[in-house]
C-alpha cells in the first residue's frame, strides 16, 4: 500500500473516531477535534474547566478510541512519586511485596496515561510525570523503562483552589495543547444533557464508544508519515517566524491590550519545543483536510491551543493569565499579516 494510501485510510479512521467521541460528549466539537490533533501529532493534552462539564468523560472515550493499554491515576495531596512506580503490600501468608506501578504495569504496551484532577498531586510527582511524557522513559529497580506509545491525558479543574499545586508554566510547556472546556452554550445541547437520560450515566455513554478503532502500536509510524507528507511554503515558514517573533516582543509587531503596559507584560516568549509543536499539530490539521500542504488557517487553528500556556508573563501580569494569554494571542494573530 501507497503511503497516500495509508494517509487515506488512516484520515478515515481518525474521523470515525472523532465521530464516536462526538455522540458520547456532545456540545464540545473544538475540544474534541484537537484532542484528536493532538493524538495524531504524538502531544499531550491538559484539560482545564468547569466542574461537571465532561472533561473526564471525553478523555476516558478517547482512550477508549486509541486502545492499547491504558493507566488512570486520581491525583491526591498524599499521592508519592513511588507510587506511580510501585505498589508495597502484605500478601495472604504475611509476606511483603512489590508489584509494578500504574507507569511500569504494561511495559511498553502502555498507550494512554490518564492523570485525573494533575493539581492535586504534590509536585515531586508532577515532576516525575513530566519526565516520562518528555523522554517517555522511567529509571526504576536498576533499569531503564519505555513507553514508546505513551500519550499523557491530564486534567484540572479551575474552580477548586485548595489543597492544590498548581503546574509550574514551564512544566506546562510538556503539553502540546492546553484546552478549556467550557460549559455548552446552546439550548438545545444543554436540554439533552438535563434531559436525555442517555447523558445520565457516563459509564454506559463511554461504553458505546468502539474499543481499540486506532492501532496504538501504529500511532507513532503514522505521525511520522504524516509530518513528511504535509509540506509548508517559504512564505508560511516565514509566517510562522513572524508569530513566534511576536510572542517575544508583541509591541514590535503593533500589539496593544487595553490596561496593559506591553513593555512590562512579556518575561519569555514561546520556546523552540513550543513552536515545534505548533507545526506538527498544523500538519495534523492539513491532513485532516485533505491536503498536502499548509494553510495560514491551519495555523491559526492550533495557535490559541499551543502558544496560549508557553508566553511567560511578569509577575505582576501572571495572575491575570486566564483573561490575558487569550487575549494576546487573539491580538497576535489580529497584528500578524498572514499571507
Amino acid at each position: 500500500m501507497s503511503s497516500a494510501e495509508q494517509l487515506q485510510d488512516w484520515r478515515s479512521i481518525a474521523q470515525r473516531v472523532e465521530a464516536e467521541v462526538a455522540r458520547a460528549v456532545i456540545g464540545q466539537p473544538q475540544t474534541i477535534r484537537l484532542i484528536n490533533v493532538a493524538t495524531f501529532a504524538r502531544g499531550h493534552v491538559l484539560l482545564e474547566g468547569d466542574v461537571g462539564v465532561g472533561k473526564t468523560t471525553v478523555l476516558r472515550a478517547f482512550s477508549r478510541a486509541i486502545g492499547g493499554d491504558f493507566e488512570r491515576v486520581e491525583g491526591t495531596v498524599d499521592l508519592m512519586p513511588g507510587d506511580l512506580i510501585y505498589h508495597t503490600y502484605v500478601d495472604a501468608e504475611g509476606k511483603p511485596r512489590i508489584d509494578p506501578g500504574p507507569l511500569l504495569r504494561h511495559g511498553e504496551r502502555l498507550t494512554t496515561f490518564f492523570f485525573n484532577e494533575i493539581n492535586r498531586a504534590r509536585p515531586q510527582v508532577q515532576s516525575l510525570l513530566l519526565r516520562a511524557m518528555a523522554e517517555r522513559t522511567v529509571s526504576a529497580f536498576n533499569r531503564e523503562y519505555r513507553f514508546p506509545h505513551m500519550t499523557v491525558f491530564a486534567d484540572r479543574n479551575k474552580v477548586e483552589k485548595e489543597e492544590t499545586f498548581e503546574l509550574a508554566s514551564a512544566a506546562r510547556d510538556r503539553f502540546m495543547f492546553e484546552l478549556n472546556m467550557s460549559k455548552p452554550t446552546d439550548r438545545g445541547i444543554r436540554r439533552a444533557l438535563v434531559f436525555d437520560t442517555a447523558f445520565h450515566d457516563a459509564d454506559r455513554l463511554i461504553e458505546q464508544v468502539p474499543a481499540a478503532l486506532l492501532p496504538a502500536d501504529r500511532l507513532n509510524e503514522i505521525g511520522a508519515l504524516i509530518q513528511a507528507s504535509v509540506r509548508s511554503s517559504e512564505t508560511i515558514e516565514r509566517y510562522v517566524l513572524d508569530l513566534w517573533e511576536a510572542s517575544e516582543d508583541p509591541l514590535r509587531f503593533g500589539v496593544h491590550i487595553e490596561g496593559v503596559d506591553m513593555k512590562r507584560l512579556i518575561l519569555a516568549g514561546a520556546s523552540p519545543r513550543g513552536m515545534s509543536a505548533l507545526m506538527r499539530a498544523a500538519r495534523v490539521v492539513a491532513w485532516l483536510a485533505g491536503r498536502d500542504h499548509l494553510l495560514p488557517d491551519d495555523v491559526h487553528a492550533v495557535l490559541p491551543s499551543v502558544l496560549g500556556h508557553r508566553v511567560f508573563f511578569t509577575p505582576i501580569y501572571e495572575l491575570r493569565r486566564a483573561e490575558l494569554a487569550p487575549a494576546l494571542v487573539e491580538k497576535i494573530m489580529d497584528r500578524v499579516a498572514a499571507p
